[in-house]
């Protein structure tokens, strides 16, 4: 009884490492997806899948370190932020999935260099998370982790820029309605992407957060 009140540290960064690894992956897979584009269709179906599978697998991650996170007396780190945090890493791999589910409802068959580009910023960025994550149980990782959430800063411009130049390429010639739609979709699709290092900055800034009230 006394260890579901009062678990041991480790569990609650054992499971924001889990997460963090199930969103390594899912991250992974959005990148090899939108790299298969216009190559390998038979792959699409197989990888959307991974990334749902991934996003599933977390889900339950994050059900599991919120009910410990609400039936234990004490919390290793503010149980706000704690809750704030998984909130924000969880948003991250929902954005992933509806990367990847995209590529099915816009029926998008082709690769762009600016998708390829925000997909392996995306990976990138998500890889610096897990990084920082795991670092958070570590009491003198603070400089690495504070590392890592500038670096993750650096890839949201990055990947801002790479929007906006995609979408800029959109809409630089008139076509007829095909092309259009596709503009259309295409922004939506960009910005979609964009959103998923807009959630791993978020993610980012709460790790700072917890870093200060920390340290």
């Amino acid at each position: 009884m006394l260890n579901n009140v009062m678990p041991q540290r480790g569990t609650f960064f054992d499971l924001l490492s889990s997460h963090t690894e199930r969103l390594v992956a899912g991250a992974n897979a959005t990148l090899r997806l939108i790299g298969s584009l216009g190559n390998t269709p038979d792959q699409h179906t197989a990888l959307i899948e991974e990334v749902n599978t991934d996003e599933t697998s977390a889900d339950q991650i994050k059900a599991d370190f919120i009910h410990l996170l609400y039936e234990s007396f004490t919390t290793p780190i503010n149980r706000d932020q704690l809750h704030t945090l998984i909130l924000d890493l969880d948003r991250v791999l929902d954005t992933l999935q509806s990367v990847a589910n995209a590529i099915t409802m816009y029926n998008i068959t082709s690769s762009t260099p600016e998708a390829r580009t925000m997909a392996s910023l995306g990976a990138d960025a998500c890889l610096r998370l897990n990084r920082a994550v795991i670092g958070l149980s570590d009491r003198n990782a603070g400089p690495s982790i504070v590392s890592l959430c500038r670096e993750i800063d650096a890839l949201e411009t990055q990947s801002s820029a790479a929007m906006r130049e995609a979408v800029t390429k959109l809409f630089q010639h008139e076509g007829n309605e095909a092309a259009a739609w596709n503009a259309m979709k295409m922004r939506r699709f960009y910005f979609t992407q964009e959103a998923v290092l807009d959630g791993c900055k978020r993610a980012s800034k709460t790790i700072e957060e917890i870093l200060i009230e920390n340290a």
